[in-house]
């Protein structure tokens, strides 16, 4: 077996301890994978941290690993990193730059992010207020308008 065959196994028994919820595991297998430079590794330790699955919530570090998996281009953190500047939650609250982090991820077909998308032209948060813009999201994300 060469490193890479030993990456992608620990990074299946992460992401296997991860989704069993055994998290002291799934951090222990997936630390190393994400300071190496995986974004799914970087993804699910975000995860972890940001929601307190290993003792308390550490936001400051959730933040910084949610955006090295973005900015890898993987969907679900780019998502994430919409939703912590949205909420200030780990970041400074910024609607406009959750905006640009949601079209990312809706670039990547993710409903969630168009329907946040739609929600904030509808309302004018971090964006110009746009019906048109929101009922159009809205269909793109499934909704029958």
């Amino acid at each position: 077996m060469n490193a890479l065959d030993d990456a992608d196994m620990e990074l299946g028994s992460g992401i296997a301890a991860f989704e069993g919820k055994h998290f002291a595991t799934a951090m222990q297998l997936l630390s190393p994978l994400a300071a190496a430079g995986n974004a799914e590794a970087q993804y699910r330790v975000a995860i972890m941290l940001q929601n307190g699955l290993i003792g308390s919530p550490n936001l400051e570090e959730a933040s910084r690993w949610m955006m090295a998996a973005a900015n890898q281009g993987h969907a679900m953190a780019q998502h994430g990193v919409g939703f912590m500047y949205l909420e200030g939650e780990g970041m400074e609250k910024n609607p406009a730059e959750a905006a640009v982090w949601f079209r990312k991820a809706a670039d990547h077909g993710l409903a969630g992010s168009l329907t946040t998308l739609a929600m904030m032209y509808e309302q004018g948060l971090g964006v110009p207020q746009d019906a048109a813009k929101a009922k159009e999201l809205y269909k793109q994300a499934g909704f029958d308008m």
